[in-house]
C-alpha cells in the first residue's frame, strides 16, 4: 500500500536526466547535485546558511555535471534534492541515509520519523534517481551499448576542523581497475594532490551507487571527488570539467588497450 505523499503535483520531480540521448560511453550521476527540500518539509529546522554548506548538498558539482555532459555528449543524471531530506549515495539501513545530525548540525525534521514518512522519501526521492539510473544502463546492456559508470561529487577543504590537502579524489570499492587509471593521470597533472579513497573510501555499508550499480553489474566505474573550494566560479567550473573529460577519455583508451577491448 503506498502512504501518504511527499512531494506536490506542481513540485520537480526527483530526478533530472540531461542529455538521455548521449553517444558516449560514460554515464555520469550526481546523488546530490541540489538541496531542494519538499514544501511539506518546510527548511527541515536548518537554518538558510546551513541549507547553503556542504551539509544540504555537494557545492559546485552540478555545474560541473552539466559542462562534462556537454563536453562529451554522455547522458547525465542528477539528484535536486537535498541529501538531508535523504541521502541517495546511502543504503536504507545506514544511519545517515536520513541523518538526524549532519556533521555538527542538528537536522530536527529528520528526528521521530514514522514509518510512512520515511517510506515517503525513499519512493519519492530516493528510487525515481536510482530508477532512472538503472533504465539507462539496462538499455545500454540490452543494446549492447559500452558503459561507463562514473558519480561525480564535492567534498568540503576543511572537515570538522581539519584541513584537507587534496584537490580531488578518486573512490572505489573492491573494483579498482578502472579508478586505478583515473588516479593514475589524475596524478601527472601539474601541482595536483589526488586522493586515493581519500578524503572518503566506497564501502558497501555506507555507499550505494557505486555498489549498486557499478560494483554489481561488472562494469567499469569510479567515483572522483573535486574540493569545492576549487569549483566555485564558472571558470574554475568548467575548467575540471575539461579537465576530468581529457582524462576519462584518455582512460578509457588505457583500459580498452589494457583488457584487449575490440581486438
Amino acid at each position: 500500500m503506498t502512504g501518504p505523499s511527499l512531494l506536490a503535483p506542481e513540485e520537480p520531480a526527483a530526478v533530472v536526466v540531461l542529455r538521455p540521448e548521449g553517444s558516449s560511453p560514460f554515464l555520469l550521476v550526481s546523488d546530490h547535485a541540489g538541496r531542494r527540500i519538499p514544501k511539506k518539509l518546510g527548511d527541515l529546522g536548518v537554518s538558510e546558511s546551513e541549507l547553503r554548506r556542504h551539509i544540504a548538498y555537494d557545492v559546485g558539482i552540478e555545474p560541473v555535471v552539466r559542462f562534462m555532459a556537454e563536453e562529451l555528449d554522455a547522458p547525465a543524471i542528477l539528484q535536486p534534492y537535498s541529501r538531508l531530506v535523504i541521502d541517495c549515495n546511502r543504503p536504507f539501513q545506514a544511519p545517515t541515509s536520513i541523518a538526524p545530525l549532519s556533521e555538527d548540525t542538528p537536522v530536527p525534521g529528520n528526528v521521530k520519523l514514522t514509518r510512512g514518512e520515511i517510506e515517503a522519501r525513499q519512493r519519492e526521492i530516493f528510487a525515481p534517481y536510482h530508477n532512472a539510473i538503472t533504465t539507462e544502463l539496462d538499455r545500454r546492456e540490452r543494446e549492447d551499448l559500452p558503459a561507463f559508470l562514473v558519480a561525480m561529487h564535492s567534498f568540503t577543504p576543511v572537515y570538522k576542523g581539519m584541513e584537507r590537502p587534496w584537490h580531488s579524489g578518486v573512490l572505489y570499492n573492491r573494483d579498482s581497475r578502472f579508478a586505478a587509471f583515473i588516479l593514475r593521470l589524475l596524478r601527472e597533472e601539474d601541482a595536483m594532490t589526488v586522493g586515493d579513497n581519500e578524503p572518503y573510501m566506497v564501502s558497501d555499508d555506507t555507499d550505494y551507487t557505486i555498489p549498486v550499480h557499478g560494483e554489481q553489474r561488472g562494469i567499469p566505474h569510479v567515483a572522483i571527488e573535486i574540493r569545492h573550494d576549487l569549483i566555485e566560479t564558472e571558470s574554475d567550473q568548467r575548467a575540471w570539467a575539461e579537465r576530468i573529460c581529457r582524462i576519462l577519455k584518455t582512460a578509457k583508451v588505457l583500459r580498452d588497450e589494457s583488457y584487449g577491448v575490440g581486438r
